[in-house]
Formats: C-alpha cells, sequence, structure tokens
C-alpha cells in the first residue's frame, strides 16, 4: 500500500509540474503587472540543470544495458540492486531515474520555449 502512495505521489507531482509548465507557456511576453515572463530557471541554472539530467540519462541508459542500478539515497550507499537478484527495487529506482530525466527535461524545454519565443 505504501509503494501504491509514493507513486500515485510521484504521478501527482509529475502532473502538477506539468501544469505549473503549461501555465508558464501560455502567458505572454509580459504578465499582468508588466513584469518580463521567466522561465523555471536562470542560464546558470538552465546549465547545471541540463548537466545532471544529462548524468541522470546517461545513469539510466548504463542501468538498462548492465541491468544493475545503485541505490538511490542516503540509506543504502554502495548498494546494487540487480535485474536478476532484486527485481522490485530495480525497477523502484529505474522508475525514479526515469521521473528525475523526464522533470529535468521539461523543465529545460519549458525555460527554452520561453526564452526563444518570437
Amino acid at each position: 500500500m505504501l509503494t501504491a502512495l509514493y507513486y500515485l505521489l510521484m504521478l501527482l507531482l509529475g502532473f502538477a509540474w506539468y501544469k505549473f509548465g503549461q501555465n508558464l507557456l501560455r502567458k505572454g511576453y509580459r504578465d499582468e503587472n508588466d513584469q518580463r515572463t521567466e522561465g523555471l530557471v536562470g542560464p546558470v541554472g538552465m546549465l547545471v540543470i541540463a548537466a545532471v539530467a544529462c548524468y541522470l540519462l546517461f545513469a539510466l541508459l548504463r542501468a538498462l544495458v548492465r541491468g544493475e542500478v545503485p541505490c538511490i539515497g542516503k540509506g543504502c550507499k554502495m548498494h546494487v540492486y540487480t535485474l536478476a537478484a532484486n527485481a522490485g527495487d530495480y525497477w523502484a529506482n529505474m522508475f525514479y531515474l526515469a521521473w528525475m530525466v523526464l522533470g529535468l527535461g521539461y523543465a529545460v524545454y519549458v525555460t527554452l520555449k520561453i526564452w526563444f519565443r518570437q
């Protein structure tokens, strides 16, 4: 039951993140206070988020190819979940990695879309 609640909360967070990005994209060049519409992150944040997203994408693809993923979190340092021995933990960590890549990629997409409006 706790696992289902965890995945439900992740889906709700993803939906809220999507709606927030869509609301930013729907705004014009200026908002109601005549302030320029900003993206989700600034230039430095954009570079940091892009670098983190690329690293996580690399980790995701590496885990898919090798069939093993390192544990994500403080409580299980240096523990590796393999697909053969720990299938549930493996897919849980893969889902988390994919979710982070999608969320950060969407932030980069929304920011670039706002920056390069015509």
